[in-house]
């Protein structure tokens, strides 16, 4: 099996680009949303620029803590941010895209693995998991504060 596996998650919020690139830039706001339902986090290293390190454990609803590791590939403040996630167990390259639109901002959402027959298991999880993340955003967004 060769080449790469893309999962794109696209959504439209009803703000301005720079309110939505904060709500990732900021990591306090971004401590709140990130992951999928039932998850809280607890950042410890968060340097958001090109070659910057991000450490993140991500804790379930049942207590089990998933450390993870980013590095910031590249970071363009507004626009773009490219990153590659290194563990706990899934080696990939994460693309988000922020423009504007008439109605707010769109973000782009984009991940590309390599192609393995356990990254193709994950495919459709993946996507299911990348909209509980972008509906905690949402919700961020509209109320100020994810509410589980």
């Amino acid at each position: 099996m060769t080449g790469k596996i893309e999962i794109l998650n696209e959504r439209l919020f009803p703000v301005d680009r720079a309110t939505l690139f904060d709500a990732f830039a900021d990591p306090e706001k971004l401590a709140q949303w990130w992951g999928p339902e039932g998850f809280t986090n607890r950042i410890t290293a968060f340097d958001l620029k090109s070659g910057g390190d991000w450490l993140i454990t991500m804790i379930a609803d049942n207590g089990t803590e998933y450390h993870n590791h980013w590095t910031f590939e590249d970071v363009v403040a507004g626009q773009a941010i490219r990153m590659t996630h290194h563990e706990p167990v899934h080696v990939f390259t994460l693309e988000m895209c922020f423009a504007d639109d008439d109605q707010g901002a769109r973000l782009s959402w984009r991940m590309l693995f390599d192609r393995t027959e356990e990254n193709e298991a994950m495919e459709k999880f993946m996507h299911a998991a990348n909209e509980q993340n972008l509906d905690r955003l949402e919700r961020l967004l509209n109320h100020g504060k994810e509410g589980n």
